[in-house]
């Protein structure tokens, strides 16, 4: 070959080591026993089956990514937790509309693609789907030299689910009297890293040796789908609401028809060590609860005859707790008391 010939290659994308992450990927989804869904990886797309079982089904679409948790995983060489977070960011969503998650997509742009890097990645991404018992049924991987810094990459993802129309959760459901319940996070989930990294930075806090930080602000989103399908197949919940950017306040209200409230006691809420520590370093209430989750991953609106019935479908790590109730009111939420940081 002539060396004076410009090149892919030299222009740094190399397709052979993109072909090998595809029979990659193949490779570990053909060693899943009957999945068959896997066989069109490396194809222009992907066809699927509507599941059956549903009388009338709608679809539902929901797109997400992890915005700059990436850099933390970068800093801290960890990716194979990534990806199911990008996972919950976007199965999270479809069950507050009462919907089944059934496929998943992924979008990875990358300065080079080095393997081991996406490898664990999509591998994180396969574990979330498994625990949201839906398919990752194909997606794209692109190297982008120019676009991005040396070993920087981003992430997004795409999924569908199905739900009956009889069974979409939607705000009529919701009614004066009915309960607000928090259901636990596992940690900061995907909100608010930006303001993470920036007091990590001012503090010039030495991150790869706080054995504390490492392990809080890699820890991956908690996926509430078995937990949630659960509950709305028995028709336990009349309303739901994933609490990612905006906090609990903009996500809740998000939900609430006209004339009713959302009245929640902050002082019933639990929030988890990160928090605390988020809390000490001279972040705002009001700061706190708009950019994190505070300890709340998910909240459930129910009607009061159902909460003995709530309980046996969670662990003891996420059981859900009283935070609230639905009340007559021109204001869709209404934040009463103050969150106690040292819980």
């Amino acid at each position: 070959m002539n060396k004076k010939l410009f090149t892919y290659k030299k222009s740094g994308v190399n397709i052979r080591t993109a072909d090998r992450f595809v029979n990659f990927i193949s490779s570990i989804s053909s060693k899943k026993k009957g999945n068959k869904k896997f066989n069109n990886i490396g194809g222009f797309g992907s066809i699927s089956s509507i599941p059956k079982g549903f009388k009338n089904p709608k679809i539902v679409a929901c797109t997400d990514g992890v915005g700059t948790k990436v850099e933390i995983a970068n800093f801290l060489n960890k990716f194979d937790t990534i990806g199911i977070d990008l996972v919950a960011m976007s199965v999270n969503d479809l069950i507050v509309q009462g919907a089944k998650p059934i496929l998943f997509l992924d979008y990875i742009s990358i300065n080079k693609i080095e393997l081991k890097k996406v490898k664990a990645i999509i591998k994180g991404i396969m574990k979330g789907c498994n625990i949201a018992k839906c398919q990752l049924v194909g997606g794209e991987t692109a190297e982008m030299p120019g676009t991005y810094e040396k070993g920087k990459f981003d992430i997004a993802g795409f999924s569908v689910g199905i739900v009956d129309e009889k069974k979409i959760l939607n705000k009529n459901k919701i009614k004066k009297g009915d309960l607000i319940f928090a259901i636990p996070s596992s940690g900061i989930h995907s909100n608010g890293y930006s303001l993470i990294r920036h007091v990590i930075k001012k503090k010039k806090i030495k991150l790869i040796k706080n054995n504390f930080l490492k392990k809080e602000l890699i820890k991956p989103t908690k996926i509430y789908v078995k937990e949630i399908l659960n509950l709305t197949n028995k028709n336990l919940i009349n309303g739901c609401a994933n609490i990612t950017g905006g906090g609990i306040a903009d996500n809740i209200k998000r939900i609430i028809p006209d004339n009713l409230c959302a009245n929640i006691n902050l002082d019933e809420i639990k929030p988890l060590k990160i928090f605390n520590w988020l809390k000490n370093n001279k972040i705002s209430d009001t700061e706190m609860l708009k950019t994190f989750n505070c300890g709340v991953g998910f909240c459930i609106i129910i009607n009061p005859k159902n909460i003995n019935k709530i309980n046996k479908f969670f662990s003891k790590e996420f059981k859900p707790y009283l935070i609230g109730k639905i009340i007559k009111s021109q204001n869709r939420i209404k934040l009463n008391g103050k969150i106690n940081w040292n819980y």
